[in-house]
């Protein structure tokens, strides 16, 4: 991602949002998800991959490779939000029109299978993406708030540069190890991020903020995908880690694990983010220059989102 990442058009009231699915397939009410959208005053288009069933796929690689296109080229599109994650998104890499995407940059959002999309669109297409709520994950799921507003506050530019994205009180932080970090927030989920190392896909950490989350993965797993980045020369110059979500991992049974690995890196990390497979799922703007303050629990957003 270049120092000055191109900035996004703000989803706008009664914006166009596509519906598409890069991974997994999931049966839905389209009706309803219309409807969803249409009571918060936005238009919504759903793409064939979206309504497509193959299996774990929602449909041909070539199909969910088009609506991706499809969906960033068509100016009446505002925003883009998957379906679900699930498998399927590393499949359509090496086919993406990454010029197209930068020519037409505009809010992409899912998290989960869809991290290698994140990855790929920040490497190579250089602007923001959002790690949030999907359509079925979430958003027809009534998830908690703020699952909703985190997501629409953020798409709608009502957080600005200087201001710290808001965590809920009753979820309390854990702070692993102090200090004060500042970078572009990259990341996602570390299974996948571990998928794509040894690419021209895999991450980017030196000088950045790395995000990390995960489903249902045990402790020594962890610990795998974690070594395998350190491994790897990975974190060569990682400024901070912020923690999300780990599902069936209380912050208690991974905070050693945790300390051994980034303390001898001399960074801060904060633990207990409510990002991730988790209920409420607050919405991240990867690729954006944060600050992470691991002392008071904040991680401020240091740079205007949006056009304005």
């Amino acid at each position: 991602m270049s120092l000055q990442a191109p900035l996004l058009k703000a989803l706008p009231v009664n914006g166009l949002i596509a519906i598409i699915a890069p991974a997994g397939p999931r049966e839905f009410d389209a009706e309803a998800a219309v409807n969803w959208f249409a009571q918060r005053g936005f238009g919504c288009r759903l793409y064939p991959s979206a309504t497509t069933h193959g299996g774990y796929l929602a449909g041909a690689d070539a199909c969910r490779l088009a609506d991706l296109h499809a969906a960033f080229a068509d100016p009446q599109v505002d925003a883009i939000i998957c379906l679900r994650g699930g498998y399927g998104s590393m499949r359509l890499l090496d086919g993406i029109d990454f010029k197209l995407l930068r020519d037409n940059p505009k809010p992409f959002i899912g998290y989960s299978d869809i991290t290698a999309l994140h990855t790929a669109i920040a490497r190579y297409a250089g602007f923001v993406t959002f790690h949030g709520a999907m359509l079925t994950s979430e958003l027809l799921a009534s998830r908690q708030p703020p699952t909703e507003s985190s997501l629409f506050d953020l798409l709608q530019g009502r957080v600005r540069a200087g201001e710290c994205l808001e965590h809920p009180e009753h979820w309390s932080l854990t702070t692993l190890l102090p200090g004060r970090a500042q970078g572009r927030l990259v990341g996602g989920n570390l299974a996948m991020i571990g998928a794509t190392l040894g690419t021209r896909f895999d991450i980017e950490l030196a000088g950045n903020l790395l995000f990390i989350e995960d489903i249902g993965e045990p402790l020594y797993r962890v610990d795998r995908l974690l070594t395998q980045l350190r491994l790897a020369g990975k974190f060569e110059g990682l400024q901070g880690v912020l923690v999300g979500d780990f599902t069936k991992l209380g912050v208690e049974e991974m905070a050693p694990l945790l300390r051994e690995t980034f303390a001898p890196l001399g960074i801060p990390v904060l633990a207990a983010w409510r990002s991730g497979h988790c209920d409420p799922n607050l919405t991240l703007p990867l690729g954006a220059m944060m600050s992470l303050d691991a002392d008071r629990q904040e991680l401020r957003l240091e740079q205007e989102l949006f056009r304005l």
